[in-house]
């Protein structure tokens, strides 16, 4: 029974290496977290409104970023 318990834990050392990689990649792994939130919220939250708001969001930022 203890072995099928561990088998969903993360192991402590693979944790810590993580928790390391965050603190010396902080710009990376705020990013990779945004970009998480805003997949989740367009796949499980989103209307109508807040894709077309999000669509015109995109093309704003795609000009500003092909200047």
């Amino acid at each position: 029974m203890n072995d099928q318990n561990n088998n969903t834990k993360t192991a402590a050392s693979q944790v810590k290496a993580s928790r390391n990689w965050e603190q010396k990649n902080r710009k990376k792994a705020t990013v990779a977290s945004y970009r998480r939130t805003a997949r989740s919220f367009i796949k499980n939250h989103a209307e109508q409104d807040d894709l077309e708001e999000l669509k015109n969001l995109i093309v704003e930022r795609e000009k500003l970023l092909g200047e």
